[in-house]
């Protein structure tokens, strides 16, 4: 008789945002009339940009058309794409990738948990503490990461880089050296960010020790600071150790469309010297079979100077949402961070609550739900996530209910 994959039995719960959605389903069933503000998954709530929309239809229009139709998407993603992502994110940036080191997907998420699969499996990972928990949880799958301690909420085989508030909320380089590190920044769920000479020690660090790096650079638009970098390639040495994760969930709304791609450097190569661009060739071809010719053309659209415009001024929507939330905490007395270079605030637990404890008081008291920072890890816990993806209205109303508590 067959038999279950015991590395999914090891998962502790539910996914963390699926527990957060049915807590606040079961508190709206219970009161119906109250009204919820969610300020707990990043999902965006503006509608896609005029630009966006006119190629979506556009692109519709041609699949009706039996000269334009078209069917399955080439594998690495429709060229027009690949080379417009190259230009605006790459070559402007005086940074060295060319088109067929682009690899066009549905999503930074899946992505993220899927590329673990091109790794030898007794591979040893680190990850920040607090982490995105995908990163962790597709290791687990993969049966990375040892035993689970519920007691302290550590993996036995994983390597935690705790990212606390004296450190600025940033990793530091682990006692034991891993094989892959998951890097994310702007970061999630914490807001923090790097310098480019910091990240610039993490690519020497990496190339030392013989490791890669996965660099989730998800919300990378929403960078302000100068000295932030957009990509890890902008550090020299980067394409012998770095695969980069970009997103357009978050920068132009695509969440619900989704859009995604992964940099493989072809310079990136294990310690047999076998390069990783054609094993996550091998393993796109065979497990994808394209992101929809629609959706990658309204991709091209987002790079257009209309589309630039008006999704650079959804950013500032968002970013504005983000210093409400975070003078309005501040004011009320809360420690908080994050909010400047990322649509996520960070904030300390008052009265010693634990994270879900909060969650709890929060959403009974003033029907806002957020995410529990012990959610992302064990140094999560004491720490609460809110993120500025709502509409205007709704954020200031959200942070005025917690002020009066």
């Amino acid at each position: 008789m067959f038999k279950a994959n015991e590395n999914y039995l090891k998962l502790p719960g539910s996914y963390l945002f699926s527990t957060v959605a049915k807590k606040q389903r079961e508190y709206s069933a219970a009161h119906p009339d109250k009204k919820i503000i969610r300020l707990s998954i990043g999902d965006v709530t503006q509608p896609l940009a005029p630009a966006i929309i006119e190629r979506l239809h556009s692109a519709v229009d041609e699949m009706a058309v039996a000269e334009t139709f078209k069917g399955y998407a080439p594998d690495l993603g429709y060229e027009f794409l690949r080379n417009t992502i190259v230009k605006n994110d790459y070559i402007d940036h005086g940074v060295d990738i060319s088109a067929d080191e682009i690899f066009v997907s549905d999503g930074a998420k899946s992505d993220s948990a899927n590329i673990q699969e091109i790794f030898a499996p007794e591979s040893k990972i680190a990850v920040c503490d607090p982490v995105y928990p995908v990163y962790v949880d597709s290791n687990v799958m993969a049966g990375r990461t040892g035993t689970y301690d519920k007691e302290t909420g550590l993996w036995s085989d994983v390597i935690y880089m705790p990212c606390l508030e004296e450190n600025g909320f940033a990793p530091e380089f682990p006692k034991e050296e891993p094989d892959i590190i998951y890097l994310c920044f702007p970061n999630n769920p914490t807001g923090a960010t790097i310098s480019k000479a910091q990240l610039q020690e993490w690519v020497d660090y990496a190339n030392k020790i013989g490791a890669v790096i996965v660099y989730d650079a998800a919300y990378e638009a929403y960078i302000s600071e100068d000295d932030v970098p957009h990509s890890i390639y902008e550090c020299e040495g980067a394409r012998t150790c770095a695969i980069e994760l970009r997103s357009f969930s978050k920068n132009a709304g695509f969440t619900g469309t989704r859009l995604g791609f992964t940099v493989v450097p072809k310079d990136l190569k294990d310690a047999n010297g076998v390069a990783l661009h054609g094993l996550w060739a091998r393993r796109h071809g065979t497990k994808f079979n394209g992101a929809p010719y629609i959706v990658q053309a309204a991709g091209e659209a987002v790079y257009s100077e209309e589309g630039k415009a008006q999704t650079k001024a959804q950013i500032a929507y968002y970013m504005n949402n983000a210093k409400v939330i975070y003078d309005g905490l501040k004011a009320a007395g809360y420690s908080v961070s994050g909010g400047v270079n990322a649509p996520y605030i960070w904030l300390k637990t008052p009265d010693k609550m634990t994270s879900w404890e909060f969650f709890d008081y929060l959403l009974a008291n003033a029907n806002v739900v957020g995410t529990p920072g012990s959610g992302f890890g064990p140094s999560g816990e004491g720490y609460f996530r809110l993120t500025a993806f709502g509409t205007y209205e709704n954020t200031v109303e959200a942070i005025e209910r917690i002020k009066a508590l």
